[in-house]
């Protein structure tokens, strides 16, 4: 992918450009705990998003896609964005610049992916954090990760229309090679787990299915967790959201909430706890305990909070099945996407004709498996 950036860039623009890279992630655990400053447990993936950029004299930005094979131009000084149009990634990012203070011109820009589509990746983030890492080294702007990280997550709020976490371009900006990352959501700081995975990889099975409620619900149990923290104030003054509270509070917190937020409100608190055990057990190279929480997860995640779907219990629940897979659990948002499963090497092949014959025979439709491999982050080439 780098060389092609480099054919393309010299092909449209007849220079010779810098390069950056900023890979997608997955989450190991920790899931809808991001947006109640709890804790995650995400790692960059050797899939991501190129991008090639040079000075161009000029009082505009001349911009490439190689994924849409498309141009797009636009003054840098005066730019507006299209809405749902993959420049409003640079443009956002060039407004967090500008409202920082920082000084920019017209510049020539190539991007190119190759992360697999609608397989819950986080190649947005990777395309905001690729394009900072790019503008700051061409401008020599010396941003930070963490002053990345932020202006991406800003840019697609304000230009993109996502309302993301920090935990996508935090992930891309600061993953190590065989390395997660304990993130404290609320401090934006994180601890570097070391992955000692041996005979074991990361599989993703993606069901190739998203359902259409799953923004309303994003939405809808976002909205049920702030409800929780406010009732829950009147009896513990002191709390900000449910990461403050903890598994041995249940019992009095499902006296004060009616029966509708309870169970969303003991997902993000056991959620949390999980995140913290898997850091721990991961730590001590406990694979098996890992897989449990991996599961314990999944369920959580779907009795509880609501968030999955039949295709992603039928994946997850015949995973658990599989000799070879240590655990197994939906990942990300839900309604849809992929699960994550912890699976022995030579177990692959196996695993991937088992599934993918009684997934298709009960949904009629295949899914499409992805091996991960645990890299580093953001950097320039």
């Amino acid at each position: 992918m780098e060389a092609q950036i480099r054919y393309s860039f010299k092909n449209h623009f007849e220079t010779k450009p810098i390069v950056s890279f900023a890979p997608g992630r997955i989450n190991l655990i920790g899931e809808h705990t991001d947006y109640q400053e709890g804790f995650v447990f995400p790692a960059a993936v050797q899939f991501g998003i190129w991008v090639g950029v040079q000075k161009n004299q000029l009082p505009y930005c001349r911009l490439f896609s190689l994924d849409f094979e498309e141009s797009a131009t636009f003054d840098w000084k005066a730019f507006s964005p299209k809405k749902g149009h993959w420049s409003n990634y640079v443009m956002g990012f060039l407004a967090q610049l500008h409202q920082a203070g920082y000084k920019f011109e017209g510049f020539d820009m190539v991007i190119g992916g190759n992360i697999p589509v609608g397989a819950g990746l986080s190649s947005s983030a990777a395309l905001s954090v690729s394009i900072g890492t790019a503008l700051s080294a061409l401008f020599e702007l010396n941003l930070s990760k963490l002053s990345i990280v932020r202006y991406a997550q800003k840019s697609e709020h304000q230009y993109a229309g996502v309302n993301c976490g920090i935990m996508d371009p935090y992930a891309s900006a600061f993953g190590k090679a065989e390395t997660a990352l304990f993130l404290d959501c609320r401090k934006n700081q994180h601890e570097e787990v070391k992955l000692n995975l041996g005979e074991y990889c990361f599989l993703l099975v993606n069901s190739n299915v998203k359902h259409s409620l799953a923004d309303t619900a994003y939405n809808q149990r976002r909205a049920a967790c702030e409800e929780s923290v406010e009732l829950l104030k009147t009896h513990f003054p002191e709390i900000k959201t449910l990461r403050d509270l903890t598994i041995s509070q249940l019992v009095e917190i499902e006296k004060i909430l009616p029966q509708y937020l309870f169970p969303k409100a003991k997902h993000v608190i056991s959620e949390c706890e999980r995140v913290f055990k898997a850091t721990s057990v991961l730590k001590d190279n406990k694979l098996a305990v890992f897989g449990e929480l991996l599961k314990k997860s999944h369920q959580s995640l779907s009795q509880d909070f609501e968030v999955s779907c039949p295709e992603l219990d039928f994946l997850a629940q015949k995973a658990w099945e599989f000799p070879g897979v240590l655990g197994a659990r939906m990942m990300g948002g839900g309604f849809g996407g992929c699960t994550i499963n912890l699976i022995k090497k030579e177990k692959i092949t196996e695993f991937q004709e088992e599934i993918g014959y009684s997934y298709e025979k009960e949904f009629g439709k295949a899914p499409s498996f992805i091996q991960v491999e645990i890299s580093e982050g953001a950097r320039s080439i």
